[in-house]
């Protein structure tokens, strides 16, 4: 699951953190710039004001303005600079022509301020924001109040805010961008240590390496440590454990043996039958001897083309007499992880049944199937009905008609495959006879390239 992967965690952590980070900034950044323009326009608008203030005088009772500011957006209609001086007493306000015909009051207000600058509507129709500044005129013993109203369109500042919006929002899009690149590159360069301590694990299951090296990051050297110590154990264990079934063996060896020569004295039936109980006995004690310690190398990495080669080389005396021929399909760079000699007594029952059945061929063939090396072992001997492989894998069940045989070999070679985490099957070879398919885990990977022998 991708909650599970580290760099999964790291890279999403780093997302919602440079998310959060960069959307403060966007926030932050744009109220400052935000206050900040509305500051420039109060301050325009105020000095407007003051300018217009600066200019007015009172004659016979009226406000007269002396002169308009020299801005010629004051003169354009709806140029985008405006100003209003509305005198207390019902005077005609004076205004600049950028007005047009509007008149500005607090009834024309919207009902919402923008940037601390009322709303209304303009001479065009489009909002524009005013700043009401309340004056007094002061000349002898007269005293005039009255109102001045500046304005600018408020599309001006919208427009500003946008032209500050797009540059920022793309500057941090490529700061995200940037970041997010340098946590990738962080967490693949502080992971990397684990990618070295899978691979050191991987050569130690493969047999190739007895502990794990200790040159890493102080943080990773404790879990080494602890992981040789491990193994130490480990090694400790299995040896006790061989010596053990090594005693264990030699224990039953010698009892065996005076049965065996006592079972001499015994009647013909009686001794023949006393003799397979015991060759029975001391197969079944090989065999559980040898579960004990199985699974112990699974560590060890064999070559399947070098078994098959020993093993062939040993029948081979007994299948040239009767004219029967090999062929071996395996490929030289194909092994499994599994002990030899688990292997080798795992395909040496196969193959002795299937020198025992075959006619003229035995074929051996191996192919890599995913996590899994699966060997072929066929022949051109009668065979088998399908209802019968089940039964044939079961211990004490032979496949000889005459009822010759133990019934263990099949049985055998199953607990093998199985304690390697495999599997052993029957099906029907392509040359007419029995075919036994050995499942076990591989180890590496390998192009098919055939070697035949025939």
């Amino acid at each position: 699951m991708m909650t599970r992967s580290l760099r999964f965690r790291l890279a999403a952590g780093a997302l919602i953190s440079i998310a959060v980070a960069l959307s403060l900034v966007w926030y932050v950044l744009g109220h400052l710039f935000e206050d900040y323009l509305a500051d420039q326009y109060a301050n325009e608008m105020t000095a407007v004001s003051d300018a217009l203030g600066a200019r007015l005088a009172v004659e016979n009772g009226s406000l007269r303005l002396a002169s308009e500011p020299s801005d010629p957006r004051f003169q354009i209609p709806a140029g985008g600079r405006y100003w209003q001086i509305s005198a207390e007493g019902g005077e005609t306000p004076l205004r600049s022509r950028s007005l047009w015909d509007q008149e500005l009051s607090s009834a024309v207000f919207l009902p919402d301020m923008y940037c601390g600058f009322h709303q209304a509507e303009g001479p065009d129709g489009g909002i524009i924001l005013v700043s009401v500044k309340q004056m007094t005129l002061t000349e002898g013993d007269g005293r005039k109040s009255f109102t001045i109203y500046t304005a600018f369109s408020k599309n001006d500042m919208e427009e500003a805010l946008a032209s500050y919006h797009r540059p920022l929002m793309l500057m941090l899009f490529a700061t995200g961008a940037l970041l997010l690149l340098a946590s990738f590159l962080q967490g693949l360069i502080g992971l990397k240590p684990l990618s070295h301590l899978r691979r050191d694990v991987a050569e130690i299951r493969a047999g190739r390496l007895s502990q794990m090296g200790a040159s890493g990051p102080t943080e990773v050297t404790p879990l080494v440590n602890e992981i040789n110590m491990l193994l130490s154990e480990r090694e400790t264990a299995v040896e006790r454990a061989r010596a053990r079934a090594s005693d264990l063996a030699h224990g039953l060896k010698t009892p065996l043996t005076v049965l065996a020569h006592l079972a001499e004295t015994l009647p013909g039936d009686r001794r023949e039958t006393a003799l397979q109980q015991i060759e029975l006995v001391r197969q079944r004690a090989d065999r559980q001897l040898q579960a004990a310690r199985m699974g112990v190398e699974q560590m060890a990495t064999t070559s399947l083309l070098g078994i098959s080669g020993k093993l062939v080389s040993v029948l081979s005396p007994v299948t040239r007499s009767r004219g029967i021929d090999w062929a071996l399909d395996i490929d030289p760079d194909l092994t499994i992880q599994a002990d030899p000699a688990d292997v080798a007594e795992a395909m040496g029952n196969i193959l002795d049944n299937a020198v025992r059945f075959a006619e003229r061929r035995i074929e051996i063939s191996a192919s890599r199937e995913g996590e899994m090396t699966v060997l072929r072992i066929g022949d051109d001997g009668p065979g088998a009905e399908p209802i019968h492989y089940a039964s044939m894998l079961k211990r004490g069940v032979s496949g000889e008609a005459d009822g010759v045989g133990t019934g263990l070999g099949l049985a055998i070679s199953g607990d093998i495959a199985t304690a390697y985490g495999g599997d052993l099957g029957l099906d029907r070879s392509r040359l007419g006879g029995l075919e036994v398919v050995l499942r076990l885990p591989a180890t590496g990977n390998a192009e098919h390239r055939p070697c035949s022998v025939a």
